[in-house]
């Protein structure tokens, strides 16, 4: 039987894994909003371990908001990076400080070569956002993260209670162990096409790539993805997470079962609808009529499967609210429904739980 849920998370996988990248983000902010602006981002390297840094992008909330004392931290999903946030973080920097940190392996942050199951596990990551709030001084924070960033923000709040005052899940999924665990990605009839040696040629060549395959295209996510991408000597370009580094991140992530009984703060669930073809694999939109069949029956059972999880995690974690985000991509549903996403956060109580 098809695990339509299970079946995605991997093809998300396989993607970042082919070429380094993840959340998707772009649409710059709206304009027009009577609220202060947000002053310009300053770009960190943070230690966290001996010989690894966090890439960490720090936007101060807008100068007469008040908001420096209330930090939210937004964590990309498998393969993203900072720039992922590149249009939510401004948004959301009219109100608060707005921190976006890139995970060791990707990006610009440290790559240190897997060594046995830890290296990459989540309770490391947590270690090391723990590591990158100290260094900054940052006491308590509301901590946001999309699709599997949701095993760090599960764990961290139920490691360090006291520096939580809620969390974001922006898509993610209740447990990827019990939906399956980690297996190696397989070939589908779905898969987007890969990039053949022309459009590896150069950085232009490789964006001309990403437009084909995206739903959408924006100036963050090409920051996104350039910033995953190394420049080889004749111009070429390649992932900068190497295979072995994205391998383990990988495995551990979908090996993970998060214990949402320790969490104690509010919660925000994001969930998202696709709806439609175009917001699931927007680079079948163009095949064959016998593959656009097949691929809106795994459409037709995976909206529904994808729905009940969200509502589950919502359940586990008392005190949550739910918002459901229709016709929207995976990837950057968080840029397209940027005013339904900030609105949700910003109306929140995070007032801890009793």
């Amino acid at each position: 039987m098809t695990r339509p849920h299970y079946a995605l998370s991997h093809f998300h996988a396989r993607r970042h894994l082919l070429l380094g990248l993840g959340a998707l983000a772009g649409l710059a902010a709206c304009g027009g909003s009577s609220l202060p602006r947000a002053s310009a981002v300053t770009d960190r390297q943070v230690g966290v371990a001996p010989g690894v840094s966090l890439h960490v992008r720090d936007w101060p909330a807008a100068q007469g908001s008040g908001g420096d004392a209330d930090v939210i931290v937004l964590l990309a999903g498998l393969g993203g990076n900072a720039h992922a946030f590149d249009s939510l973080a401004p948004a959301l920097a009219r109100r608060h400080r707005v921190l976006a940190i890139t995970r060791r392996g990707y990006g610009s942050s440290g790559k240190p070569s897997p060594a046995g199951d830890a290296s990459y596990a989540p309770a490391t990551l947590v270690a090391d956002l723990l590591a990158v709030l100290d260094a900054l001084q940052v006491p308590r924070i509301i901590l946001a993260g999309h699709s599997i960033a949701g095993n760090e923000l599960t764990l961290f709040a139920g490691s360090h209670p006291q520096r939580v005052r809620g969390l974001v899940y922006l898509d993610t999924t209740f447990d990827y162990l019990a939906s399956g665990g980690y297996e190696p990605p397989t070939a589908t009839p779905f898969d987007e096409p890969q990039p053949g040696p022309a459009d590896l040629a150069s950085m232009g060549a490789s964006i001309a790539y990403a437009r084909r395959i995206n739903k959408q295209w924006w100036p963050a996510l090409e920051a996104n993805w350039r910033d995953a991408l190394e420049v080889l000597p004749d111009g070429s370009v390649r992932p900068n997470t190497p295979p072995a580094v994205a391998t383990a991140m990988d495995m551990a992530a979908h090996n993970f079962s998060p214990d949402y009984r320790r969490v104690r703060v509010p919660a925000l669930v994001v969930s998202v609808d696709p709806g439609t073809l175009r917001n699931l694999f927007p680079w079948l939109l163009q095949s064959d009529p016998a593959t656009q069949a097949a691929a809106q029956a795994v459409l037709d059972g995976f909206r529904p499967f994808r729905l009940a999880d969200g509502e589950r995690l919502a359940a586990a974690l008392p005190g949550s609210r739910r918002l459901v985000i229709r016709d929207g991509f995976h990837s950057d549903f968080f840029i397209e429904h940027e005013s339904a996403v900030v609105e949700a956060i910003e109306t929140m109580r995070w007032e801890g739980l009793q």
